[in-house]
């Protein structure tokens, strides 16, 4: 799988659409001896695209049994240039152990907070402390399964500027990105939140 998305981040890249991408990657996966030798392996393999282009995801609820290997080996492969997130953030039992020790760059809100945000004022309060965590231990921040235009508004007002979900896009095949990416444009509501706001607004498919 990181083969396959270093391979079109390579085409991508000599087209000249800047993207990154995100890959999950289990814990055992992670674990295992030769995982940083082989990532550097497939790096070299495409030196064409910047190793920060590539970020890995580690699911937050993973069984990870030893945290202090598992921290020294992403930081193995952050000396590579290849970033690391948190994803369903707030679903483990150990949240706040997993922030503090594991040196990843972005943390992603679990969609289950995000898809009752408008009607539940528990999950609302849930996400604005995700946001206040990570600006705290300066994290950047991810919304997950934004669905509608009001749940990324209010995302905004929140001060998250990050999303992905089925209101952005729908899964597509990785040769009909570059159209989609230059029809694509904000939702109105969005937009005019920007233009307020002079804010950068971020998307992940």
């Amino acid at each position: 799988m990181i083969g396959t998305a270093l391979k079109h981040l390579d085409g991508w890249w000599e087209a000249g659409l800047l993207l990154e991408v995100s890959v999950n990657i289990s814990a055992a996966h992670l674990q295992q001896p030769n995982f940083v030798a082989r990532l550097a392996e497939q790096l070299r393999a495409r030196p064409h695209v910047p190793a920060g282009a590539l970020e890995l995801e580690v699911v937050e609820s993973a069984a990870l049994q030893d945290i202090g290997y598992v921290s020294d080996l992403i930081l193995e492969c952050r000396r590579l240039g290849v970033s690391f997130a948190l994803d369903d953030f707030g679903t483990g039992y150990s949240s706040l152990t997993y922030l503090r020790r594991l040196p990843a760059a972005t943390l992603k809100i679990d969609q289950s907070f995000v898809r009752d945000m408008l009607h539940d004022p528990e999950d609302l309060a849930i996400i604005g402390g995700v946001i206040s965590l990570a600006r705290s231990f300066q994290r950047r921040v991810i919304a997950e399964g934004v669905e509608t235009d009001e749940h990324g508004l209010a995302l905004l007002k929140l001060g998250c500027h990050l999303a992905q979900g089925y209101g952005i896009a729908r899964p597509m095949p990785a040769d009909a990105l570059a159209d989609w990416v230059a029809a694509y444009r904000l939702p109105p509501l969005w937009a005019e939140f920007a233009r307020a706001d002079s804010s950068d607004l971020s998307f992940q498919i």
